[in-house]
């Protein structure tokens, strides 16, 4: 059996003040420099034999902050691109069109100029099938909230209207046993669950 784990990396700079980053490559909150460093215990005790990062700063420099600074870099991981959305405040959104901003974390609704959730889950699902095949038993992949309920989505059939969001420095862990899937924890933090996290 593997065990794939799925680390959000810690708080961002505009996590912390509700702005949607997509694939603009924001660094991490001081907050989220504390809450990387409070989950390297429990990674540790994992004790992965892979690990993939997302190549945007807020995710490889989680990675580093977990132990894992050679982790290999991979533009698969990224957050789904929101297009224009790209920096807007989610509260703003929310005013000019409420019903787009929840189509688009339903996955039924693309931003100007963004990424399809078709596409987004497409190619997060590839890049986590091959990391499976070149890993012998444990895989960390330090990513983004968007990356992992995509691959819920893809792995286990549960759509993105049905996942909250997932909280900053949390681990979400699957079990891949005869080609089948099961979701062992999800959003697990030391500090307990996160209800209310940032896109």
């Amino acid at each position: 059996m593997k065990r794939i784990f799925l680390v959000r990396h810690g708080e961002s700079e505009w996590n912390s003040v509700r702005r949607l980053q997509g694939q603009a490559d924001i660094d991490l909150s001081a907050r989220g420099v504390a809450q990387a460093k409070a989950l390297r215990p429990v990674i540790e005790a994992m004790a992965p034999d892979h690990v993939l990062t997302s190549d945007l700063l807020r995710a490889h420099k989680t990675a580093a902050l977990l132990g894992f600074d050679d982790a290999v870099r991979s533009r698969e991981f990224r957050e789904i691109d929101v297009g224009d959305w790209t920096g807007q405040a989610i509260a703003d959104l929310i005013a000019a069109d409420e019903e787009a901003y929840r189509g688009w974390r339903a996955g039924t609704f693309v931003p100007p100029q963004g990424e399809s959730w078709h596409d987004f889950r497409s190619r997060t699902l590839k890049a986590l099938t091959d990391a499976c095949e070149a890993t012998r038993d444990r895989l960390l992949v330090v990513c983004h909230g968007g990356v992992i309920r995509a691959l819920l989505d893809g792995l286990l059939s549960l759509p993105p209207k049905r996942i909250i969001p997932v909280g900053p420095a949390s681990v979400t862990v699957l079990a891949l046993n005869d080609g089948h899937f099961r979701l062992e924890s999800f959003n697990f933090s030391p500090s307990g669950p996160v209800f209310d996290a940032p896109d």
